[in-house]
């Protein structure tokens, strides 16, 4: 068998089970209560706002709806490759149903308030939950999470190091938004990244987990595996357009500032098809009638779907699964980016979503304190246990910052009410 193929407890086949290894991982994630809590994640505008915008649940179920895309794709133009590399519809999907689920609740402001208080105890990061989640905290198995195959964990990291090697500089205030976590896993995992990596040889390990300055505070890492990066794209374009959508329904942004910040500079980068058809689409775009809006939509996905190439990382890459990773050309690269660019300008900016960030913000650190000052008396049986058992290895914070991550929006607002406001005294 494989090694990429091997899970960390490797168990027996069921009778009559004759689903492949990557099929038995798409069903442990459907399956998970991790990725059912994602139905009340947020993922731009905050939960419960209305019932129309997307949760972190329906941008993974997109996600791997256009991951499929992708690898369909990439089958057509380059069959003898995407033969080799072993390209898998189950797997990618996987990858894009599982990549949110160790997200917290609140978003990125959740993440930035969950880092903060984990800053003296190894920092937190949503990517690096989630491969916390999956092969150690789900309850597949006792102590193995998900017991995901090794081919199925590798796609699921897409910072292949270490926050505590990727931290150049601790920021010097207490303000919330200097608190961006790095990138990365947590060094409580390290035996599991270990065994994920010990089929690679030295080098290309070396390689792998190598990364840069991206600016005076954080480092990132270099490379993904070629599975990730399909993922990634997949996330990508789901974030930039599917989000947009939500955006122009809601009234957030309006079509001349699409026309102005979007539409009009990719028109000028001579991208095949898309700069020639972008002014007409984002008329669509903001059409009363719902199915224009839809049509341009799926226009617009598509052009990026089937502009995805498969190119080469580095040289010296021995592995192919390293050696090459789904790329855009530049043009729908840089087009990608003005989309990615206006949501965050235009939604995720605008003073409504980042007043519900901070409040979420406050709620997630009350939350950690609490549970810091007496754990005993205040988490749950199960946690309190796990607790005891982190205690034991110097990592009963970290317990915590689990059990904080795993929560719902509304399952975290109610549990503050319960804990803190006298009107919930009797709850």
């Amino acid at each position: 068998m494989s090694p990429w193929l091997a899970r960390q407890q490797m168990q027996p086949e069921r009778q009559g089970d004759h689903r492949s290894a990557f099929q038995r991982d798409k069903a442990r994630v459907l399956h998970s209560a991790a990725f059912r809590r994602l139905q009340a994640k947020t993922q731009v505008l905050g939960v419960g706002v209305n019932d129309f915008h997307r949760t972190r649940l329906t941008h993974s179920l997109e996600a791997a709806q256009i991951g499929h895309g992708i690898a369909s794709q990439l089958r057509q133009k380059y069959p003898q490759q995407s033969h080799a590399l072993d390209l898998n519809d189950n797997l990618i999907e996987t990858l894009c149903l599982a990549h949110d689920i160790g997200h917290p609740p609140f978003g990125h402001g959740g993440e930035m308030a969950l880092n903060y208080m984990m800053r003296k105890h190894g920092g937190f990061e949503g990517n690096g939950q989630t491969f916390r989640i999956v092969t150690k905290l789900e309850p597949y198995t006792p102590d193995a999470g998900m017991n995901l195959c090794r081919r199925t964990l590798l796609g699921l990291v897409k910072y292949p190091n270490y926050q505590s090697q990727l931290l150049i500089t601790r920021p010097t205030t207490e303000r919330l938004q200097d608190w961006q976590p790095a990138k990365g896993l947590f060094d409580d995992d390290k035996d599991v990244f270990d065994w994920l990596l010990s089929p690679l040889e030295a080098e290309d390990k070396a390689l792998f987990c190598s990364f840069a300055p991206h600016n005076a505070q954080l480092a990132k890492t270099r490379f993904k595996s070629f599975d990730c990066s399909i993922m990634e794209l997949a996330d990508d374009i789901a974030y930039s357009i599917h989000d947009l959508e939500d955006a122009i329904v809601t009234g957030i942004v309006s079509q001349d500032s699409f026309i102005e910040e979007v539409a009009n500079p990719i028109s000028q980068l001579d991208i095949v098809w898309l700069s020639q058809n972008i002014q007409h689409l984002a008329i669509k775009l903001f059409s009363q009638a719902h199915y224009d809006r839809k049509d341009a939509i799926g226009a617009l996905v598509n052009a990026f779907i089937t502009a995805v190439e498969i190119g080469t990382t580095d040289n010296q890459f021995k592995h192919p699964l390293l050696a090459n990773n789904a790329q855009l050309p530049s043009g729908f690269s840089q087009a990608l980016d003005e989309f990615k660019a206006y949501v965050y300008r235009w939604v995720i900016r605008q003073s409504d979503v980042q007043r519900m960030e901070f409040k979420g913000q406050q709620l997630v650190m009350a939350l950690f304190e609490a549970f810091s000052s007496d754990p005993m008396r205040l988490l749950p049986e199960n946690t309190k246990q796990r607790w005891l058992k982190g205690q034991a290895q110097g990592q009963e914070q970290r317990v915590i910052a689990d059990y904080i991550s795993g929560m719902t929006d509304e399952f975290a607002s109610r549990l503050y009410g319960q804990l803190f406001l006298p009107r919930n005294i009797q709850t």
